[in-house]
């Protein structure tokens, strides 16, 4: 894990050199979001209009919001990270958020997130998942641990769509969908989980010798 302080007025997270904080995952922009301080204690986080998109406890930022202690945020649906507020036991400098790299999962299920490369038991899907398939699946896999709402699915899937025009069951037939091509590789093993009246998740466990 990585910990970074949010110790000046402004700063910019992105892919490009130039930024406060860099994190070079293709996924995300080259200027992606920006940290805004005020008043000592109230820190404020804007999109600056990423490609990808940045979520905050499961909802898509959309301009600029305050951020609270434990808050969850997801950029370009490829790194978590959490926000620490003032109030806890950090170091007089700032808020630090902790990022967590999505390579750092373990389980059968692997994503090569540069080349979009899916591996089960270090079996690559071949022919790849289609592109609504791989999103769904990135979407779960970046969130490992968590249940991810439909509403989550939606603007992973079809971030240009309106959200009412994609039907409870076009969202299920997805989910089948994909669990056939997972099952290919590996039949004896559910990984796409569904959590009635709440979401999905992905069940990827860890083999121990």
């Amino acid at each position: 894990n990585q910990n970074w302080a949010l110790d000046r007025p402004t700063m910019t997270l992105g892919r490009e050199d130039s930024c406060d904080i860099i994190l070079p995952v293709r996924q995300v922009s080259r200027q992606h979001v920006r940290f805004h301080r005020q008043d000592g204690d109230t820190y404020l986080i804007e999109d600056l209009n990423s490609k990808n998109g940045t979520w905050v406890n499961g909802l898509r930022l959309e301009g600029i919001r305050e951020l609270s202690d434990g808050d969850e945020i997801n950029i370009a649906r490829a790194v978590r990270i959490k926000f620490v507020g003032s109030g806890s036991t950090v170091p007089v400098t700032g808020d630090i958020p902790e990022v967590i790299p999505s390579s750092s999962f373990q389980g059968r299920l692997k994503i090569d997130l540069e080349s979009r490369q899916v591996f089960v038991n270090g079996r690559e899907i071949e022919p790849p998942l289609s592109l609504p398939q791989y999103r769904l699946l990135e979407l779960l896999y970046t969130n490992q641990g968590r249940i991810c709402t439909r509403q989550e699915v939606v603007d992973a899937v079809w971030p240009d769509a309106i959200a009412e025009g994609i039907s409870e069951q076009a969202i299920d037939a997805l989910v089948r969908r994909l669990r056939d091509r997972l099952a290919e590789v590996d039949p004896d093993w559910q990984y796409v989980v569904t959590v009635r009246g709440h979401g999905f998740r992905l069940d990827n466990p860890v083999d121990t010798d």
